[in-house]
């Protein structure tokens, strides 16, 4: 019961924040992403899942011919993202829902894409095996977020950070989700780290074969 009062306090948290997320990312995408939306969304392909999709910044950069689908937590952001794909004439399917608990059936999508978002799901490691139940066996998983630093001294400052930023709004700065993925059999095909390690993204493959389970221990 505690656990989901605060969830529900961290969506509304994120509700108030829809009307300013865009400019606050900008900033971000700009000066320390360097081009990891293009990065990610170029080699997205077929069905394609966003998870927590936010505001729908990622639209616009989405190849033609891909058939999306964009999941998200929070109802005030998903209303600028079906007027940001309206505005963009995309076709996508918006729903709300957790990224933790998907309700979507195993083995659909050809590519799940997550960017900018794992850092403040409250718990990562089950967003990362939703991702992966939900993708079909050889399908990529494509991720780009802030992670922990390289360097110690930039490893603290972090720490200090989530002092607030964790209260506040779930947000954490030294997570690490490349290990979830590895831990769950996937292949990383391309990986880059960059801005004193503190930017990461991949793409990774899901297994072809009948191994373990995506989310067992």
């Amino acid at each position: 019961m505690a656990q989901s009062g605060r969830e529900e306090r961290l969506r509304r948290y994120w509700d108030r924040h829809a009307g300013s997320y865009d400019r606050q990312m900008g900033f971000f995408d700009r000066h320390v992403f360097a081009g990891s939306r293009d990065w990610v969304c170029s080699k997205a392909a077929g069905q394609v899942l966003e998870v927590a999709i936010g505001t729908g910044l990622n639209l616009a950069h989405y190849p033609d011919g891909v058939q999306l689908t964009g999941v998200e937590w929070s109802p005030a952001m998903l209303d600028i993202a079906r007027e940001r794909a309206r505005q963009l004439g995309r076709a996508v399917e918006l729903r709300q829902g957790d990224a933790q608990a998907l309700e979507i059936p195993g083995d659909c999508f050809d590519t799940v894409v997550c960017t900018f978002s794992l850092c403040a799901i409250p718990d990562d490691r089950k967003a990362v095996a939703e991702m992966a139940r939900v993708l079909r066996p050889g399908g990529l998983l494509l991720l780009a977020d802030h992670v922990e630093a390289s360097p110690w001294l930039a490893r603290v400052a972090q720490a200090l950070i989530e002092v607030g930023s964790v209260p506040a709004g779930g947000e954490h700065f030294r997570r690490r989700p490349i290990r979830h993925v590895q831990a769950l059999g996937f292949t990383i095909e391309d990986h880059d780290r960059f801005k004193l390690g503190i930017v990461e993204r991949l793409a990774a493959r899901k297994p072809r074969h009948n191994g373990r389970q995506a989310g067992e221990g």
